[in-house]
């Protein structure tokens, strides 16, 4: 493929911050796409920007792409060799416009043989650093999937009826409806609260379909942690009672899924979890790792997760995402591929992960840059005929 022409431009994401969209045109078609950014950032990930962003747009419009030629997925190293310096979101918009640009669909051009689609994992209840005033749940996202859905139009219908679920249940308690960044309802209840009306979902979910949803956590540990305690609203407890903590919550509430239960340097403490629960849940990393190698053989050596978060522009590279994934799939850990809260009407995540096949993907229930994602994820999989 021979690059002709690119344009790159500023637009808007859903949490009205700038960032960055590009356009490659080519001799075999063309391709857009823009990138995201997160709320709830790790300090090792990659910085979205190094300049501000109409910067970093003007100053790949300087540069002349004219000829370039890229003929496999490894080629994207001549991209990044021109613009790394700019930052994770100029690079991924950049790669991932590039695929497209090769005229077929990007999940075919990462493997045309590819014949699994990943299965969303709904946040419909929220907290943390995704939602702003009030006294708002410390931990960032309560999830929803399943085991049993037979196919994934069931699994995004089932978690949009859960998200409808739970909007009934608030105005029965002539609640205030408030949304976080990611569409997720906001609660002011304690954790125990937010999760004993989430039994009741899952319980009304199972009634009307038959189909059996799963409970979730992505804490985010590093929000409120202090340097020394994780500081609740009505406590504050040390790295040991967090982790009894977590336990406790694990065993009452059958929880299936825990993300970033604790700090982000706190690999040790993730061990433990997981070697006393990892055989019934997903013990996964998200700030601990960000989608970066060198942290991902430390949680492997100190067998600190069985799972992990994978976001391409924490890494900042399409080429150092692979690397990870492929190292992660090496250990046999579970992968989920994730949006960011400040997301874009892009659906070029859900084709990465079924082109690299990931089995879960974290994009959201509600809103239109969720929705976006959802509905690609339901084309893909109906042209392979797929079931679950």
């Amino acid at each position: 493929m021979i690059i002709k022409k690119v344009k790159a431009k500023v637009i808007s994401n859903s949490r009205g911050e700038d960032t960055i969209k590009v356009q490659v045109k080519s001799d075999l078609g063309k391709g857009e796409a823009s990138a995201p950014s997160g709320a709830s950032k790790g300090k090792h990930e990659v910085k979205d920007f190094n300049f501000n962003v109409k910067e970093c747009v003007d100053k790949i419009n300087k540069i002349d792409w004219r000829d370039m030629e890229i003929n496999s997925f490894d080629d994207l190293k001549l991209i990044e060799d021109k613009i790394e310096s700019l930052g994770a979101n100029s690079v991924i918009a950049m790669e991932y416009a590039v695929l497209k640009a090769f005229g077929k669909q990007l999940w075919k051009t990462l493997d045309p043989n590819v014949k699994v689609v990943s299965r969303p994992l709904g946040n419909v209840i929220g907290g943390g650093v995704h939602v702003k005033g009030g006294n708002f749940c410390e931990f960032q996202e309560f999830l929803l999937f399943s085991d049993n859905a037979k196919n994934v139009d069931d699994l995004v219908k089932i978690n949009d009826l859960a998200h409808n679920y739970i909007k009934k249940h608030l105005k029965n308690m002539d609640l205030e409806l408030k949304m976080t960044d990611e569409g997720a309802w906001a609660l002011e209840f304690s954790v125990e609260e937010i999760l004993d009306l989430l039994k009741k979902i899952v319980k009304e979910v199972l009634d009307e379909t038959g189909v059996d949803l799963r409970l979730g956590i992505d804490v985010a540990a590093n929000s409120f942690w202090d340097g020394k305690n994780y500081v609740y609203r009505d406590k504050k407890l040390d790295s040991l009672n967090q982790l009894e903590y977590i336990g406790s919550l694990i065993e009452k509430y059958d929880l299936r899924y825990l993300e970033d239960p604790l700090h982000e340097e706190d690999f040790s403490g993730f061990a433990m979890l997981n070697e006393n629960f990892g055989k019934k849940c997903m013990i996964t990393g998200d700030d601990l790792i960000v989608t970066n190698v060198k942290r991902l053989e430390k949680a492997i050596e100190m067998k600190s997760i069985n799972a992990m978060i994978v976001k391409p522009n924490q890494n900042g590279s399409l080429l150092g995402f692979k690397e990870v994934v492929e190292l992660a799939k090496k250990e046999k850990l579970k992968l989920i591929i994730s949006h960011r809260s400040g997301e874009t009407l892009d659906d070029s995540l859900v084709d990465l992960g079924v082109g690299f096949k990931i089995p879960l993907i974290k994009c959201g229930v509600y809103g239109k840059e969720r929705k976006v994602k959802l509905d690609r994820l339901r084309k893909i999989s109906k042209e392979m005929k797929y079931e679950l």
